[in-house]
């Protein structure tokens, strides 16, 4: 029998179940019990509960199913002297896997050993008309359980576990901040002018005022805005959406993290984020030291610490204290790296992220960045070619981003104008916000933010190889097929 034979047998059952007057999709069922209860419960305990059924075994009068909600799987039985010879038959006819069940009865062990209900009533709670994946050799195939995440849920329930642990780790970041005094706000998540970082927004239009709107790319700058409205220690979770590429660390939409906290810089702010990350990750894994696809990642404190200046130093040999933009130009050549127009600031970003970043896999925090890369970051007062701006970097990856924000208005405002120039050639240049700098004019307080990347932190946390594995529903390319 193939896949759309099965689905014709049970549309038929569907019509008999109504014929017999049976509703196949009921509004309740008062569930008492979690499936895994059967498991644990001492013989002759009456439980009542509900679930999918997983397997089903015809033995004559005899009937033996896996039942399975949220909390697991476990054994029930149906014998046609417990709940009669026609009710027997009306379960025979009329039940698949898939299918869901109430039922109620008494907790045994069979002789195998395995605590099994006997059901002494049932109810029939939801008609599958599609076979589940597992009867067709299971749901293995990457994409397919991507795109159909329900079902990689009902066939794979071990993926629940990365889930769990992805709300734990939001849970652990809220509860070690709360703890340190924030405030957690909301700010918009559609903007009439994106900003907050350099990245392509999505653009949508309000046809009530026939406006043009975005979706947030960052909520950095409503953060600040709150700061300069009193506010001293605030954070929000983000959900932030960037019209950019996919791959195993990028969706379009994704999950961020930040911090606002005043009266602080980006010195003081390397503490705390070494203090949360240990603390959350003992939090969600029980230890700070876990395995990432075959790599030994330590958390405990302190992580490396390097500028931006004595990585390259050290991983290419280039002193860019000794070296001038000619020399720094062949050297770029010599890496064929290619730059859409050359200045020193964007072929230093450009040199760390082609050799450096991917030998950091234990946290090491990287500093003092081009100020060029990173505007809205305050310069270094004892050498402006660099910002006062940190990230942190695991496996490779960036997972972290944290200014000593710029609060002069001034030098933000040249900073915006010469980003607008750049709009033709360039789309992820920033916008000039008026308001924002009008916040700025109303004065703002010495101010650090921290940024992390939710979701590649749950990879790591997981032992996820894909920003797919960690994301419910991750964006996938549309297909005809239902």
């Amino acid at each position: 029998m193939d896949y759309q034979d099965e689905y014709q047998i049970r549309q038929k059952k569907l019509a008999k179940i109504k014929e017999l007057g049976i509703n196949p999709y009921p509004a309740k069922f008062a569930k008492e019990n979690l499936v895994i209860e059967i498991k644990s419960a001492k013989d002759g305990a009456k439980l009542k509960t509900a679930g999918r059924i997983m397997t089903l075994r015809l033995m004559g009068k005899l009937c033996f199913a896996h039942l399975q909600d949220f909390s697991g799987k476990a054994q029930i039985a149906v014998k046609a002297d417990e709940v009669g010879p026609e009710q027997f038959k009306l379960f025979q006819e009329i039940f698949d896997m898939g299918d869901f069940i109430g039922c109620e009865g008494e907790v045994f062990t069979t002789h195998k050993g395995e605590k099994t209900l006997l059901v002494k009533k049932f109810e029939f709670l939801g008609k599958a008309l599609r076979p589940l994946p597992e009867k067709w050799h299971g749901l293995k195939d990457k994409e397919m359980r991507y795109r159909q995440r329900y079902l990689d849920l009902v066939v794979n329930p071990a993926v629940k576990e990365t889930f769990y642990k992805r709300q734990r780790t939001i849970t652990a970041i809220r509860e070690f901040l709360v703890s340190q005094a924030y405030t957690e706000v909301e700010t918009p998540i559609l903007q009439p002018i994106y900003g907050g970082t350099n990245a392509r927004p999505f653009a949508t239009q309000l046809n009530a005022l026939k406006i043009d709107l975005y979706l947030r790319i960052s909520n950095e700058l409503y953060l600040k805005r709150l700061i300069v409205g009193g506010y001293e220690k605030i954070f929000e979770f983000s959900q932030d959406f960037r019209n950019e590429g996919i791959d195993a660390t990028h969706n379009p939409e994704f999950l961020m993290m930040e911090t606002m906290c005043a009266y602080t810089d980006y010195k003081q702010n390397m503490d705390l984020l070494e203090e949360m990350l240990e603390f959350v990750t003992k939090k969600v894994c029980g230890k700070v030291q876990i395995e990432y696809q075959g790599k030994k990642i330590d958390f405990a404190r302190p992580w490396q610490k390097m500028s931006m200046a004595e990585s390259i130093k050290k991983y290419t040999g280039v002193d860019l204290d000794k070296i001038g933009d000619d020399e720094l130009k062949e050297k770029i050549k010599e890496l064929k790296i290619e730059l859409p127009k050359f200045s020193w600031g964007m072929a230093v970003a450009a040199i760390f992220e082609e050799l450096c970043e991917d030998k950091f896999i234990q946290p090491t925090i990287i500093y003092d960045y081009p100020f060029e890369t990173c505007g809205l970051a305050k310069p270094k007062a004892n050498d402006p070619r660099f910002a006062e701006r940190f990230e942190l970097f695991i496996n490779g990856w960036e997972v972290s981003n944290v200014y000593s924000e710029l609060n002069d208005p001034q030098i933000l405002k040249k900073y915006w104008q010469e980003q607008e120039k750049n709009l033709t050639q360039d789309a992820e240049a920033q916008r000039l916000d008026l308001d924002f700098l009008n916040a700025l004019e109303i004065g703002m307080p010495p101010t650090s933010g921290i940024g992390i990347g939710v979701d590649r932190l749950v990879m790591l946390l997981t032992d996820s190889p894909s920003i797919r594995d960690v994301i419910l529903f991750p964006f996938m390319k549309p297909r005809n097929e239902v």
